[in-house]
């Protein structure tokens, strides 16, 4: 599955952005899908994750309350809402697409999108 990230920008502190990722193929309700992020000199790290039916989804602990995972199968399409965000959330996001269920690590993804770039100003 070929995954294409947007919806990054500059926000200011406090406020919010909406990332999507669509996805190619027909396969795509099949996969769990997850965020990633990565902010300069540091490892890719977890977001979110959401199951292939939308019926869990998974949350890093530093992030929940500010952010939801939601999927659309039929639009091929996972969202990321992130709420109250703050500069240390300024990184790389990235989605991607699990082949297994190890949804907090990187070890288990099958295919990675291109990333789209998150700037919170102070």
């Amino acid at each position: 599955v070929q995954l294409q990230a947007s919806g990054g920008g500059l926000v200011q502190a406090g406020g919010f952005l909406r990332l999507s990722c669509v996805a190619s193929g027909r396969t795509f309700g099949s996969y769990a899908m997850g965020w990633f992020r990565q902010a300069p000199g540091k490892e890719r790290e977890f977001v979110a994750a959401i199951t292939w039916s939308g019926g869990t989804t998974y949350y890093a602990d530093s992030l929940k309350g500010r952010i939801t995972i939601s999927r659309d199968n039929a639009k091929n399409t996972v969202y990321l809402q992130m709420n109250s965000l703050k500069p240390e959330d300024t990184a790389v996001y990235f989605c991607a697409a699990y082949s297994g269920s190890s949804y907090f690590t990187v070890s288990t993804i099958a295919s990675w999108g291109q990333g789209t770039k998150v700037t919170v100003s102070s």
